[in-house]
């Protein structure tokens, strides 16, 4: 029943477009077209979309056994969905940081109070030297491996990201980069 009302409506409607454009029916015919092929164009890109997401920004997965892999992104770096205080961040993979380093935004999302945190400390980045304030994360949770009393630190600078460090990757039995992915085995 719905079909017809709108198999009617549709007729309703166009009958009126070609009686209120019937001496341009050829410009009239190639807007349809171009209108038809818009709709086309907009619902293979909504058929496709995980497909296409899954190509531009690629997400890790569990193997058997446990066994962590993630792929290369675009811009070269490999990042981890990570639950934290049961709370899920992306971190990139840093290999030349020593530790856990959260972002402002992500320590408050994992309900680290920011106006409690004592800067006490100062650490070389990239972006030069910053105050870094230590916490412990009562829980870190990638893939099978939970740890609980995880140390990390919380930059008082600005970063887009928070880092995964060494010292957190050291907790896996092997660390391989290669075709595109990195591999972390428990």
């Amino acid at each position: 029943m719905k079909f017809a009302y709108l198999a009617l409506l549709l007729a309703a409607v166009g009958g009126w477009v070609v009686v209120q454009n019937r001496k341009r029916l050829g410009q009239m015919a190639q807007q349809a077209a171009v209108w038809v092929l818009i709709f086309v164009g907009v619902l293979a890109g909504i058929g496709l979309w995980d497909d296409v997401r899954r190509t531009v920004v690629p997400s890790q997965a569990v193997l058997q056994g446990g066994t962590i892999t993630v792929p290369r992104a675009p811009d070269g770096h490999y990042y981890l969905t990570v639950q934290v205080n049961d709370a899920p961040l992306r971190f990139m993979v840093d290999t030349g940081a020593s530790d856990i380093v959260l972002t402002q935004a992500d320590a408050k999302k994992v309900g680290i109070q920011l106006d409690q945190l004592v800067y006490s400390s100062r650490a070389l980045s990239a972006n030069g030297e910053v105050g870094i304030a230590p916490v412990v994360l009562e829980t870190v949770t990638l893939g099978p491996v939970r740890r609980e009393g995880i140390r990390a630190v919380v930059n008082a600078g600005e970063m887009h990201q928070s880092l995964l460090g060494m010292r957190y990757l050291q907790q896996f039995s092997k660390i391989e980069i290669g075709d595109g992915a990195l591999l972390l085995t428990p």
